[in-house]
Parts: C-alpha cells; sequence; structure tokens
C-alpha cells in the first residue's frame, strides 16, 4: 500500500505538469490535456484510483488547494480595472447568476428529466465557472479589450457566489423535506447568507490587513513571508469555513484582493510563489478530476443529457452573458466571446459530489444523477472551450495571440532608431525613459513614449502594455537593466526579457558586470557593447534592412559579404512576428523574412 500511494502521488504529478508541458510545446490549452490524462490515467485503464489513493482526505485536499487557487487569484483582482468593467462584472456575478440558475433548473426538468429539487440544487452548482478553468483558457488566448479582464473577475468571484448559493439551495431543499414551512426555510437562507458574508468577508478582510500589519511592521523574516502568508490563508479558510459550509472561499478572494490592493509592502515574491503554487495545484487537481469521472458520464450520455449539455452551452449562458453586457461599451464581438466562455471545473465537482453523497446518505432520489451530469458538464464544457476557444476569439478578432511587441528601456537616439524601424514593421512598441528630453523627441517622432522609473509600481501600472511581449533595457547602466530585467521577468518571461552589455568581451572584468543569473538574455552580438552601438548609429544609415528570398543561404551570403562587419539584430517576418538575435542563439533565417542589421563601417 505504501509503494502505490507513492506511485498514485507520482503519476499525479507527472501526468500534471507533463501535460502542461506538453500543451506549452505545441502551443494548445493545458486543460485539455489534463482532461485527457486523467481519464486515460483513471477510468480508461484503471491506473489511477484517487478515492483509493487519498481516501477521506481527497475532497478536503480539492478544498484546500481551490482556496489557494482563489486566493492567488484574488492576488490578479486590481480594483482599477472595476472602473472600466464594473457595471459587466456586477451583472454577471447578480443578474448573470439568478439568470443561469434559473435556466438551468428548467433545462434540467424538461430536458434531463431531473426532479425539480435536483434540478434546483444543479442550477445552482453549474452557476459556477472558476479560475482553474477560466485562468489557463484566458492565459492562452490572451483576449484583446476589456473582455479578458471581465471574465477573469466572473471567474475568479463566482466561486464563492455559486457555492454559497448551492449551499443555500441544498439546505433550503433538506429543511422542506424534513417538514420546514417556506417562511422558516427562507429565514434559514437568509441566516446562511449573513454568516457567509460575515464569515467569508470579515475573516478574509481580518486576515488580509493583519498580514499586511506584520510584513510591514517587519515581524516576519523574508524567508518565511510565504510560508507565513500561507498559514493566515488556511487559517482564514478553516475559520470561515468551520462557521459556514463553503464561506472559506469568498474569504480566500478577499484576503487576496486586500493584499494585492494595498501600497505597504511589496508581494512580488509572494505573487510569484502563489503562481508556482498554482501551476502545481491546477495540474494535480484535474488530473484527479478527470480521474474520478465515471465512464457512464460519457459513454452512457442519453439523448436528454446531450440535450441539456446543449442548452447549457448555447442557451443558458450566451443569455446571461447578453443580458449582462446591456448597457454597456463592449462591442459584439467581445459580447460573443463573453458568451463563448463557461467551462465548468473543481468547485462543481467538489460541490456535487458533496451533495451527492449527504441526499443518498438521506435516501433522496436522483442523488447520482447530480454527480453524472455535473461531471458530463465539466468534461464536454472543457473539451467545447479549450477546442474552440481560440479559433473563435480569432474569428471575432477578440485573440491576442503571443504578443510581438517590445518595451523599450531607454529613449535615446539609437534606441529612438531601433524603435522606429521595428515599428514600421507592424510591430507595436513603447519606449519608457526617465530623461524628459528624450520622451518628448520620441513622441515627435509619433513614438509611444512615457517618463517614469521602471522600478517604480505606479510607473509600470500606468502603462499601456496590450500587445507588449519582450522588455529590451537599453540603458547605459548596466545595474539599472539588471533590476529591469529581474523585475519584469515574471511579467514576460525569462525568455523574453533581453539587455545590452556596457562591456564587449574584452573590456569585462570579474567585479565591473552583473553575474549572469542576475540578467537578461544578452542582446544582439558579443562585440556590441552600448558604447560601440552608440558610436555606429551615430549615422542612422548604419542601420539596414534585407528581404532574404532564400532563407540561410541569403543570410549566409550577406554574412560572407560584409565580412565581418555586419551584426544581425532582428528578423521580422511578413505577419509581423519578431525574433531577436542574442549573444548565445541565432534564430535560423527564413525565407520571406526580413534581417534588420547593423553595419560597422571600414
Amino acid at each position: 500500500m505504501h509503494q502505490e500511494a507513492i506511485i498514485g502521488l507520482t503519476a499525479v504529478i507527472v501526468l500534471g505538469i507533463g501535460a502542461q508541458w506538453l500543451a506549452w510545446r505545441i502551443h494548445q490549452p493545458s486543460i485539455l490535456f489534463l482532461l485527457v490524462a486523467g481519464f486515460v490515467a483513471g477510468p480508461l485503464t484503471g491506473l489511477l484510483e484517487p478515492d483509493k489513493l487519498l481516501g477521506h482526505v481527497l475532497f478536503p485536499f480539492v478544498s484546500v488547494s481551490v482556496a489557494i487557487i482563489l486566493f492567488e487569484g484574488g492576488l490578479s483582482l486590481q480594483l482599477r480595472e472595476i472602473r472600466r468593467v464594473g457595471s459587466v462584472v456586477r451583472n454577471l456575478l447578480s443578474i448573470g447568476v439568478m439568470l443561469t440558475w434559473g435556466l438551468v433548473t428548467v433545462a434540467g426538468v424538461m430536458l434531463a428529466g431531473l426532479s425539480l429539487e435536483i434540478a434546483l440544487i444543479l442550477g445552482a452548482i453549474l452557476t459556477v465557472t472558476g479560475p482553474t478553468v477560466t485562468g489557463p483558457l484566458l492565459r492562452f488566448i490572451r483576449p484583446r479589450g476589456e473582455v479578458g479582464s471581465i471574465l477573469k473577475w466572473e471567474g475568479i468571484v463566482v466561486d464563492p457566489i455559486g457555492a454559497t448559493l448551492s449551499v443555500l439551495v441544498f439546505e433550503a431543499v433538506l429543511g422542506l423535506d424534513a417538514g420546514l414551512s417556506p417562511g422558516e426555510a427562507l429565514i434559514d437562507g437568509a441566516s446562511i447568507i449573513l454568516r457567509t458574508l460575515l464569515a467569508g468577508g470579515g475573516v478574509g478582510a481580518a486576515a488580509g490587513f493583519a498580514l499586511v500589519f506584520i510584513l510591514r511592521r517587519e515581524w516576519v523574516p523574508d524567508f518565511l513571508h510565504n510560508p507565513v502568508t500561507l498559514m493566515f490563508l488556511g487559517g482564514a479558510y478553516t475559520l470561515s469555513d468551520v462557521f459556514q459550509k463553503e464561506a472559506g472561499l469568498l474569504a480566500s478572494v478577499v484576503m487576496g484582493t486586500i493584499i494585492a490592493n494595498q501600497k505597504q509592502v511589496g508581494i512580488k515574491h509572494i505573487v510569484e510563489f502563489k503562481e508556482n503554487l498554482r501551476v502545481l495545484l491546477i495540474s494535480s487537481l484535474f488530473v484527479l478530476l478527470a480521474a474520478r469521472l465515471p465512464l457512464e458520464a460519457l459513454t452512457g450520455m442519453n439523448t436528454g443529457t446531450l440535450w441539456f449539455l446543449a442548452a447549457l452551452l448555447l442557451v443558458v449562458r450566451p443569455a446571461a452573458a447578453f443580458v449582462s453586457a446591456i448597457g454597456s461599451r463592449l462591442s459584439w464581438r467581445e459580447r460573443a466571446f463573453m458568451a463563448w466562455m463557461a467551462p465548468r471545473g473543481i468547485v462543481a465537482a467538489a460541490v456535487s459530489s458533496l451533495f451527492s453523497i449527504e441526499l443518498a446518505a438521506k435516501g433522496h432520489s436522483g442523488a447520482e444523477t447530480l454527480v453524472s451530469l455535473t461531471f458530463a458538464v465539466i468534461a464536454g464544457s472543457v473539451l467545447l472551450y479549450s477546442l474552440t476557444g481560440g479559433p473563435v476569439a480569432r474569428l471575432l478578432g477578440v485573440a491576442g495571440g503571443t504578443p510581438q511587441g517590445v518595451l523599450f528601456l531607454g529613449a535615446h537616439y539609437w534606441a529612438r532608431q531601433l524603435a522606429r524601424l521595428i515599428r514600421d514593421y507592424g510591430i507595436r512598441v513603447v519606449l519608457i525613459d526617465t530623461n524628459e528630453y528624450n520622451i518628448q523627441v520620441a513622441r515627435e517622432l509619433g513614438l509611444n513614449a512615457y517618463r517614469g522609473n521602471i522600478l517604480d509600481d505606479r510607473t509600470t501600472s500606468s502603462l499601456d502594455m496590450e500587445g507588449i511581449g519582450r522588455l529590451l533595457a537599453l540603458t547605459p547602466n548596466d545595474e539599472v537593466n539588471s533590476l529591469a530585467a529581474l523585475r519584469l521577468q515574471p511579467y514576460f518571461g525569462r525568455s523574453n526579457v533581453f539587455q545590452v552589455s556596457p562591456f564587449q568581451d574584452d573590456e569585462r572584468t570579474e567585479t565591473g558586470s552583473v553575474p549572469e543569473d542576475l540578467r537578461g538574455r544578452g542582446l544582439f552580438h558579443r562585440d556590441l557593447s552600448f558604447t560601440r552601438i552608440a558610436g555606429v548609429l551615430q549615422n542612422a544609415t548604419n542601420l539596414r534592412t534585407d528581404k532574404l528570398k532564400e532563407g540561410q543561404e541569403s543570410f549566409d551570403t550577406l554574412m560572407k559579404s560584409h565580412e565581418g562587419r555586419l551584426y544581425p539584430l532582428f528578423l521580422v517576418d511578413d505577419r509581423g512576428r519578431l525574433e531577436i538575435f542574442t549573444t548565445k542563439d541565432t534564430p535560423e533565417p527564413r525565407e520571406g523574412q526580413t534581417l534588420i542589421s547593423l553595419v560597422r563601417p571600414r
């Protein structure tokens, strides 16, 4: 048994992280691969049995993991976003939730043949979407405009709302079965809402403010910041949940949002830790979730189940989305995309499973149907949205794709020349500098330029970063470049942060440069230091562009013809995709690309 448990736990991690990596390699949504991996390992082959592996610990593990994921989601909720999208988010979380509940209930009775009581419970459960499913899809699709923020807010905040509604309906159904009058059931429901708000909102807010207070007073050493944060989160979740079932989810979101929007202590290291933890938890939860799927959930689908699923995806969600967007500034394309994005995930599975156990214990008919329908919706919605989310977003023109834009740190003369050149190939550029003259000249050239310190949170939060996917740190100060690279690595990814060297290879000293592990990727060529580029680019004619008609052969011919005086900088194709030459990596030139290079005079 001991060895089997080790093998099972290892399998969950290997399958989860392996699916994430495979999805990244072939540029597909990770949720689809996670679901397939779990389904193959579970019901298809029987290699993984979550209930046997974790026993009675399974659902507590799922609950705590969801709390951590919701807390991490709360850390991404900036209140300044709500000024732009607040009305739509508010409608989705109120009108949208109630409309979804009502329509799913009707569909459950008419199409799936459920009793009214089970249909009401199922309708409440299926009001949730959740960051475990919405977040990975949004990160893959990268929707433009405000619709991405709307779906992010909905996915995070709707979980505690939907879970509370589910508990409310579940308790009301059980209360009426036990002989409570409608008035008594109503009073009981009001007390559940009040306890949820007090326990979830109050405890979550108290935990958030208390954590900020002790961090600001430096009562906790740096190496314990993340464990102490996790401790506070666990305490807030457990205390809230003991006081009122599912109130811990609200406490997690409230605590995360408070910490994210305070300005007294830096939380970058906490956010990074929680992001890494989120990837591990989502990977593990989805494999466990899919492995628990009863085979009958897919193979035993009858016509009623399929009609119910179709109504949920094609009628219920579009109705809730379009009604919630009435009076907003969203375009019809954004509204259509919002109507096509409501996958169900971990919370729906956990709540339905728990309710099913309690209903079965009380001899209530329809308990198994509740679980099978919920899992069918989870599998169907994740499969549909994973396969069609990207194509639909591109069809509607709201998909951002992989951002090709460049943030230039430094707006001096030669940085402006490079920015103008790649901008002319349709690549978005943004420049930031502390020098007012450099910014003014850049703006006169039609470049997006901002005056400010890249290391200041207020500066970076005010930048319009839509479409920006890379950083080029081009100041003459190597320490500033390195600090900027380190600070923005979590935002752009380590592979998309570059910095110019102040030294040529023969100028480097052991004390004169920042260690490699604290720097961005070296830009261009080892011989191209900041001073050498500045000297060569005093004349902008030393920048040249060449269309490569034969790919690598054209590139090799160019290099030979200039006898070592040509330094490749960028490759850009007709679709505006940019590749950058570095000191260690040389992109492979392809036919049709344009080579942008620097030519050193004889």
